[in-house]
């Protein structure tokens, strides 16, 4: 039996600015071989800072801020590459990692396949 090729993707993540270092400790020493490593270079992201905005609903239940509340967050915006075995299972259970360890009760990511060239 064959083993499928790598594939790679980018993960692309929003995080108030005060949680991204935990969020990226956890995900780095949980999946090492996996998130964040680029030929002979481990933990590589990309942080850009930026201002989110959200306004929860009357069903929300906001980490910061209130509901009927327009607000305005410090955030980062994070860039991983996921190095995935072939069936997308790495990049599953990296954005299941992702949902249990990040502060917010919507977590907002991106996924984007990436193509070698």
């Amino acid at each position: 039996m064959s083993t499928p090729a790598l594939q790679k993707f980018k993960l692309v993540f929003f995080s108030p600015t005060a949680n991204t270092r935990t969020i990226l400790n956890h995900l780095f020493t949980k999946f090492p071989q996996e998130l964040g490593k680029v030929g002979n270079y481990e933990q590589c992201a990309f942080i850009m800072k930026g201002t989110g905005q959200f306004l929860p609903t009357d069903s929300a239940n906001p980490t910061i801020g209130g509901k009927g509340q327009l607000e305005f967050v410090e955030e980062d915006r994070v860039e991983m590459v996921v190095n995935d075995k072939g069936k997308k299972e790495e990049l599953r259970k990296a954005i299941e990692e992702l949902k249990k360890v990040h502060p917010y009760e919507e977590v907002a990511f991106d996924v984007y396949k990436l193509e070698d060239i």
